[in-house]
């Protein structure tokens, strides 16, 4: 073998061990950072449509609302976010509810949940055929808004909600991709 050859393989194993040791350090950056903390309350129902019983919504509509609300937290988690656990705030959300009515009440319900993000979302039920799809994403800190969105949806079916709540998401709640506080 040729001098520069040799000097060669020398130089190579120590730069391939500063190498692994870069990337290793890197990768305990990305573990090391926690992901956003997101508080996704049930979506509520406004039934306007003349059709409505004084007693709540229907069965087939509080599936429909677990439905999107489950959809809606596991998109979420796929995309990086952490899901907060709501459960230790039922008696006082079970207080404020409807949100639509409480005046951003919700937020300190997050923030004592330790969620620095919180979604909140209304499906206004215009007639049977004829739905609306909102939500509405904020900064828990400060309750600034930091995306909202609205799908109309005709049809009152599982596929119907889970489409509409499929394009919010896609389109409107991570598209562009959230950054600052909102980013995962």
């Amino acid at each position: 073998m040729t001098v520069p050859t040799l000097i060669g393989r020398a130089l190579a194993v120590p730069l391939m061990a500063i190498a692994f040791m870069a990337l290793a350090v890197a990768g305990l950056g990305t573990e090391a950072h926690a992901a956003t903390r997101v508080a996704v309350f049930e979506f509520e129902l406004l039934d306007t449509s003349g059709e409505f019983d004084i007693r709540g919504p229907k069965p087939d509509e509080v599936h429909r609302l677990n439905l999107i609300t489950d959809d809606m937290r596991q998109r979420l988690k796929e995309a990086g976010y952490e899901i907060v656990d709501l459960a230790p705030q039922d008696a006082r959300i079970d207080e404020a509810t409807p949100f639509r009515n409480c005046n951003g009440c919700e937020l300190e319900i997050a923030r004592d949940l330790g969620a620095q993000i919180e979604v909140i979302g209304l499906v206004q039920k215009v007639s049977n055929l004829i739905l609306n799809i909102n939500f509405q994403l904020r900064d828990v800190a400060t309750g600034q808004v930091l995306r909202a969105g609205s799908a109309d949806i005709r049809n009152n079916t599982d596929e119907s909600w889970l489409r509409g709540i499929s394009y919010l998401v896609r389109n409107r709640l991570l598209d562009p991709p959230l950054t600052g506080k909102a980013a995962p």
